[in-house]
């Protein structure tokens, strides 16, 4: 079962998550809150895997509840989960430890894609986000980036395909390695890249033109 608590100031918006997500085998809602000010205390109590949080919040904001969470709960994977696509907000959330921004007209179909994916160790950045992200870390990078990591040969390709959203398993098939030593590669990434998670590796692999 993967564990979800929803975090959003619109009653209405929760609801409707609720009926939507509690309908899948495999999700359970384990929490809900308006806001983020008590989210320590409701994850602690909780226990969840995922948590779905609005940017847009009274008292303390999605970005900042997202980084408290990683400091205290950091096996806990959060999705920002609005109708804003201010490429601010995304690089704040992303810079904060989000391993997902989804906006809200997403299909339902896909919303559950994004969680089932965050889950399992991937990210999901809403198409309407991505393309704009990426543009915004290439021109930022360019000539000017300095003592790139060193990565060889099988750590670029699968820095590749990871960035292009594949699993571990996937990954798997195309390099020819079996899943564990692909996630053996996908830490050693993480720690060569100075990163912690999927998206912010594909945001300094396209920074810095390591793909």
């Amino acid at each position: 079962m993967i564990r979800i608590v929803l975090v959003d100031d619109h009653e209405i918006v929760r609801e409707g998550l609720r009926a939507m997500l509690q309908a899948e085998p495999d999700f359970e809602i384990v929490g809900e809150a308006g806001s983020a000010d008590r989210l320590d205390e409701l994850v602690e109590r909780t226990r969840p895997d995922v948590v779905l949080l609005d940017v847009r919040l009274p008292g303390v904001g999605g970005p900042e509840a997202c980084r408290r969470l990683g400091r205290s709960h950091p096996d806990v994977k959060v999705i920002i989960l609005t109708v804003y696509t201010d490429h601010d907000l995304v690089d704040e959330a992303i810079r904060a430890g989000a391993r997902g921004y989804v906006v809200k007209d997403i299909d339902r179909l896909d919303l559950k894609r994004s969680i089932r994916a965050v889950h399992r160790g991937d990210a999901a950045i809403a198409p309407e986000v991505a393309g704009d992200m990426l543009t915004r870390m290439r021109g930022r990078g360019g000539a000017a980036a300095t003592a790139r990591p060193a990565l060889n040969e099988t750590q670029t390709r699968i820095l590749r395909l990871m960035s292009d959203g594949l699993s571990n398993s996937e990954i798997a098939g195309r390099v020819h390695l079996s899943e564990n030593t692909v996630k053996t590669h996908v830490q050693e990434i993480f720690r060569r890249l100075e990163v912690r998670n999927r998206v912010e590796a594909a945001m300094r692999a396209t920074r810095e033109g390591l793909i």
